[in-house]
């Protein structure tokens, strides 16, 4: 009955089958212990009931519940078969019972010894002996080389990764604002395309930002742990959802590098697979210990014109050393003379933080900082309470600090991290009173301040219509009027710097013990949108209060850049603090004039708006690590015990002496003697090539995970993969050029009922194209299809209706009405909260979770969307106008050249009398004005071109109506 090919399948999985009579634990008991009675007699020791553990042998020994050889003796075999159900097990609770056969069989397996095995999937790969193949036909090797050098390729595997990696063009949640994150998705496509090693397509991505030397490409990479969902509600907690967002990372890695369920062990030790809770924490330590970074991405133009600038810079410094040969003493001298000049100032603790008409959740850090994340209200008042020592003081200093949390580094919330303050005002309440006096306050000075000048479009609003706020000097700061506001836009390449601004008290303060102050930090600076659905953002996200006694407090002629340098040790600046002290300097020098003016110029070139931006990771500098507690049941503000990061003893261990960061465990995923992560890649290859993977369950291949019924393929091909450098491209030659995969799939009636699902693979795979696939065929076989590789995703049209539903309506969604609009579903823009009727018709998953594999539907609902949606109907109208244009001069040329571009072969003579006669059909109707031709034949953007002279708008509606048809044959939308 089966084939050569599939034999020799058999013969790679004889190792894992026993000799007929005789039970495998791992094929044939442990499914039943594993559905029955491992969540109460496993590995979490904190639920374990009875003290009873049925998953490790010797435990099991140990309490008597199996007597190997002595069914009778066992205490398992009494309580399957008791009719008390107070003893009975499963417990009747549980709505779970054993089978008659699957209680003869546990006895059988007790009789035999009870032997144990260890877990397939735990085991380390070892390739098996593989009989060799006969060499594929040179024409299916050639084409085969063929289709993996297309970038078509790339686009196609990406796809798949996507999925596991949950990539969407929004944030989800509530707001489902737009993110721009397709830059990662470039990424991916390129990599596959170059067939990038997979242990380093991994790498890249968990933890491209701290390779030596790592390049813009690198650090995009890392885009994969920041695809999750993101919060942007009112209210919420920032580091609750930060929390969350970890858990996600685990979910994801789980999924689709390790196959493994770990979020079962992020709430306690895992039911079922040798994952303790503690072990979990561990792994969760290595991703805990980041920034939610963003940062520009630049074209390969504007990447020159950066390196460019920074090399001029570079230059700039090196020939102002050349021509001061003391630099160092007179920088050293410099510094101390600015120090000597500067007031001292005094951190002000904020005791109670609150935002009024606002609803974030301000935080204070260890310097006395005040940050702020999460969604950024538009417009709010910051309120910082304190209760400092205050008579005497004559002046208040607020610093605008970046942080890496924050877009770029900040120190403000919008797209580009600009921020404006509207108003800064100070209220003092002395002990025994209730009411707040206000401070009066003069003379504010800045270390930079934009010129005066009206806000610009993108951060108008519609009152600016009849208004006009104004932004600019730091006199603005305290001015008393909401219309203009304090910012510091230093320009592209220099906006995301720290500024400083100080204002004195019209007379010092005469404040007892015990007196409050009140500072309000007013920001209504921020705009409606900028078109792509996203506000202007003003908040400033980070900033610092300090109070002075000095008697004319005024910020010093020197960027705060270099203000916060001087106060690192200099044994401890790095490259950035040096500059900004070098170049400060040097504004002092009039010798340096020259040479500040080439620097000004320079800056000029730095590209003023970049490519994209992308959402990453960046690793936290060791002074500011974060610690990573075991969270009491996951519940993020619930920290017990400190854990370090650390890997589950049952799978391979960490290398020795390495650093425990991100890029350890990166490596240690992919290490060679991992048993997970080469099978699971391999599997994910075999279920988009099949439709099913060899192991069924390809999110979850612990021990609830049935042995798959081809095991020694399975790592003969994983060993194979690693081998041959985990090449993407050789895994893919290997198995398409298989004689398994070319096998027909023809299904006989004996075949479906020995082997329904094809888990024997005796016939080669048949089953209904992915969503997109069946999407993009009807565009490609209608000639409509866009080719552009890469680039922002395009927005599909999409019903009005759907659209209204939002809570929050995309008012940035306008579908393409050019070439764009037929661009590879790939781009499509992906709204986590508005997934795509046409995708979701046909089992796209929508993006909040990893998606190991698709569910595979079969409804009315997706016939009706392939025959009625707009894309696929434009596809008919495009499709019947290149029948007419190549099918030749008769009916039954055109047939064939319809089937051939919708079936890759020729109609049968009853499948072309079959079109024939609804092509008469369709033309009497036509005739008989039952049916528009102009309803049926044109959309604006599939007008005639190129049609033969005789053919009428009759014609071209009859084979639209056929091509309709035709796009929708399971034939066309199915593998086979």
């Amino acid at each position: 009955m089966f084939s050569r090919p599939t034999a020799i399948l058999f013969c790679l999985s004889t190792a894992l089958h026993a000799a007929p009579g005789e039970l495998r634990y791992n094929r044939d008991i442990r499914p039943i212990l594993s559905d029955n009675c491992f969540a109460c007699h496993g590995p979490d020791k904190n639920h374990r009931e009875a003290d009873l553990r049925l998953d490790v042998r010797e435990a099991a020994l140990e309490m008597k519940a199996i007597v190997p050889g002595d069914p009778a003796a066992s205490s398992i075999m009494d309580r399957v078969h008791t009719t008390d159900e107070d003893d009975l097990m499963p417990p009747p609770e549980s709505k779970k019972t054993l089978t008659d056969a699957q209680k003869k069989m546990l006895a059988q397996w007790i009789e035999q010894g009870a032997p144990y095995e260890p877990h397939w999937a735990y085991t380390p790969l070892v390739k098996p002996e593989f009989p060799s193949f006969r060499n594929p036909q040179s024409a299916i090797r050639n084409l085969t080389d063929t289709l993996l050098q297309s970038p078509r390729h790339g686009e196609k595997w990406a796809r798949v990764w996507l999925d596991a990696a949950r990539y969407s063009d929004s944030n989800g949640y509530e707001k489902d604002l737009p993110r721009e994150q397709w830059a990662w998705r470039d990424w991916v496509i390129a990599a596959l395309n170059r067939d990038m090693p997979y242990d380093q397509f991994i790498i890249e991505q968990i933890a491209g930002d701290l390779l030596p030397g790592a390049t813009q490409e690198q650090v995009i990479a890392t885009g994969f742990l920041r695809n999750g969902m993101v919060n942007e509600e009112g209210a919420i907690v920032p580091e609750q959802f930060r929390i969350e967002g970890v858990f996600d990372r685990m979910d994801c890695v789980g999924k689709a590098v390790l196959g493994l369920t770990l979020q079962c062990a992020q709430c306690h030790t895992h039911k079922f697979d040798p994952i303790t809770h503690d072990e979990y924490f561990g792994m969760f330590a290595f991703l805990n210990n980041a920034y939610e970074a963003q940062t520009w991405v630049y074209d390969e133009a504007q990447q020159k014109a950066v390196a460019k600038v920074r090399s001029g810079l570079t230059s700039i410094r090196d020939r102002l050393k050349k021509q001061t040969p003391d630099w160092q003493e007179k920088l050293a001298a410099w510094e101390k003379s600015v120090a000597a000049q500067q007031a001292e100032w005094q951190p002000l603790p904020p005791k109670k933080l609150m935002t009024v008409s606002g609803l974030n959740h301000p935080t204070r850090l260890e310097d006395e900082s005040i940050l702020t994340l999460g969604h950024p209200s538009s417009s709010s008042d910051h309120l910082i309470f304190a209760e400092p020592a205050l008579d005497g003081v004559t002046g208040l200093r607020l610093e605008a600090l970046t942080h890496r949390d924050l877009p770029h580094t900040g120190p403000g919330h919008s797209r580009h991290g600009i921020w404006a303050i509207t108003e800064l005002e100070c209220h003092t309440q002395k002990p025994g009173e209730k009411d707040w006096q206000k401070v009066e306050m003069k003379n504010a000075t800045a270390d930079f301040s934009e010129p005066d000048h009206r806000i610009e479009p993108e951060w108008q609003t519609k009152a600016d219509e009849k208004s006009e706020r104004r932004v600019g000097p730091v006199a603005f700061l305290i001015d008393g009027d909401n219309q203009t506001a304090w910012r510091a836009d230093r320009g592209p390449g220099r906006r995301n710097a720290p500024s400083v601004a100080v204002v004195q008290f019209a007379t010092p303060l005469k404040a007892p013990a015990g007196t409050r102050m009140r500072l309000t930090v007013r920001m209504n600076h921020s705009g409606d949108g900028n078109g792509r659905g996203q506000r202007a953002i003003a908040m400033l996200g980070r900033m610092r209060f300090s109070t002075t006694r000095s008697p004319t407090p005024k910020t010093p002629a020197v960027d705060h850049a270099a203000q916060l340098a001087m106060q690192v040790p200099a044994e401890k600046r790095g490259a950035d603090e040096h500059d900004a002290l070098l170049t400060a300097w040097s504004r002092t020098l009039p010798e340096a004039k020259k040479l500040n003016d080439e620097a000004e110029a320079l800056w000029k070139n730095w590209p003023a708006e970049p490519k994209t931006s992308v959402l990453h990771l960046a690793e936290r500098e060791p002074e500011m690590a974060r610690s990573t507690h075991l969270l009491e049941r996951g519940v993020w503000n619930q920290p017990k015990h400190d854990v370090r990061p650390h890997v589950p003893a049952a799978l391979h261990p960490l290398p020795a002496g390495d650093t425990a960061d991100r890029l350890t465990f990166a490596r240690w995923l992919v290490d060679e003697r991992s048993p997970l992560t080469a099978r699971v890649a391999v599997n994910r290859v075999w279920q988009t090539l099949f439709g099913t993977g060899l192991v069924e369950t390809s999110e979850d291949f612990g021990t609830r995970a049935p042995t798959p019924e081809h095991h020694a393929l399975l790592d003969w091909l994983a060993a194979d993969f690693m081998r041959n450098g985990w090449s993407q491209k050789h895994l893919l030659r290997t198995i398409v050029t298989s004689s398994v995969y070319q096998q027909r799939s023809t299904l006989t009636p004996e075949l479906r009922e020995k082997d329904p699902n094809n888990r024997l693979l005796a016939r080669g795979p048949r089953f209904r194209a992915d969503a997109e696939t069946v999407r993009d065929m009807a565009l490609a076989i209608s000639g409509l299809l866009h080719e552009q590789v890469g680039g922002p995703s395009i927005y599909p049209p999409v019903p009005q209706s759907v659209l209204d539903y939002n809570y929050n309506p995309p008012d940035y969604w306008h579908a393409p009405t050019d070439a764009q609009r037929y661009r590879r579903s790939l781009y499509h823009f992906r709204k986590r909260s508005m997934p795509d009727p046409v995708l979701q018709a046909f089992d796209a998953p929508n993006g909040d979770f990893s998606c190991a594999r698709r569910t595979r539907s079969n409804t009315p609902l997706a016939a009706l969307t392939s025959l009625n949606e707009t894309l696929f109907v434009e596809a008919a109208q495009a499709l019947a106008q290149r029948i007419l244009r190549e099918g030749g001069g008769s009916d039954e040329s055109r047939i064939r050249r319809a089937y051939l571009l919708c079936t890759s072969r020729a109609p049968t003579a009853a499948e072309t009398g079959a079109v024939l006669r609804l092509l008469e059909q369709n033309r009497a109707r036509l005739r008989a004005g039952e049916l528009k031709a102009g309803e049926i034949a044109f959309s604006p953007l599939t007008k005639p071109e190129a049609l033969p002279p005789d053919a009428t708008p009759n014609d071209i509606a009859s084979w639209t109506l056929v091509a309709r048809v035709l796009l929708n044959l399971d034939e066309t939308l199915s593998k086979s």
